[in-house]
């Protein structure tokens, strides 16, 4: 099994002034059915690409078919975290993968038009990147999970080149606080959106992890929290992937 193609797509990015490239896996059977199929958007992590998930987890594909879905791995550029920077006023990730990418892939393909059919995943900035935009777009996205997720940056000043993003940690305290999806996490109050949040007990993220759970359990925001060994890499990311995708299939069915 497999998916049925894999495109790659050239992505205008209005909000930004200029283009990008996506790959898209669409699962076996897509191509001879009229159906539509709901969309998972995977987002990389810091210093990758969207051929990082393909290079590093090519049972993406079979994944693709065996839950039948369409899996978006948008280009989030470098070190973006995938927010609207404060700073690097020209590079607004969040609109153009919050609003325009959606836009653009139910336009070119058989997708659920609608957040019923739509989710959001990454890993490490990726999962800033999904719960910072389910929160900002929650008619957008239907359920979001992290892998290992960077969900609060304050405590890594120095850190992934975020201060190009975000400013000086002491001058622009302020962006640190906003910008970090650990205090966005009202914004999901109400929403009934599943949300998944994924660690290892060995990964240098695993403080933000918790201190994100806890704040989730006193807004009394329902959500499932699963701790694992294992450690920031590529070996974790390829055992827990199919769990995201998995639990994204019992939204889509619900």
């Amino acid at each position: 099994m497999s998916a049925a193609r894999i495109d790659t797509l050239a992505i205008p990015r209005p909000a930004m002034g200029d283009s990008s490239t996506a790959l898209v896996l669409l699962p076996e059977g897509y191509n001879s059915s009229a159906d539509s199929f709901p969309v998972v958007y995977l987002l990389h992590g810091y210093s990758g690409d969207a051929e990082s998930w393909l290079t590093q987890m090519p049972a993406l594909c079979d994944w693709a078919s065996l839950f039948g879905q369409i899996i978006v791995m948008p280009d989030g550029a470098y070190n973006s975290w995938y927010i609207d920077s404060p700073v690097k006023t020209e590079q607004k990730m969040a609109t153009h993968i919050g609003l325009e990418l959606p836009a653009i892939i139910d336009l070119q393909y058989r997708s659920i038009p609608d957040k019923s059919g739509r989710a959001i995943t990454g890993l490490s900035m990726g999962g800033h990147g999904a719960m910072y935009l389910a929160a900002r777009f929650p008619e957008q996205f239907g359920a979001v999970s992290s892998m290992s997720g960077g969900l609060d940056l304050r405590p890594f000043p120095n850190n992934w080149e975020l201060r190009d993003i975000l400013g000086s940690p002491l001058a622009s305290a302020k962006n640190w606080e906003d910008y970090s999806v650990i205090n966005r996490l009202e914004a999901y109050a109400g929403q009934e959106m599943p949300i998944l949040i994924d660690c290892g007990l060995d990964d240098f993220f695993f403080e933000v992890n918790e201190a994100t759970h806890e704040q989730l359990l006193e807004l009394g925001i329902p959500h499932d929290y699963v701790l694992r060994p294992g450690g920031h890499t590529w070996d974790y990311w390829r055992k827990v992937a199919p769990q995201h995708l998995l639990f994204f299939e019992q939204f889509f069915n619900r």
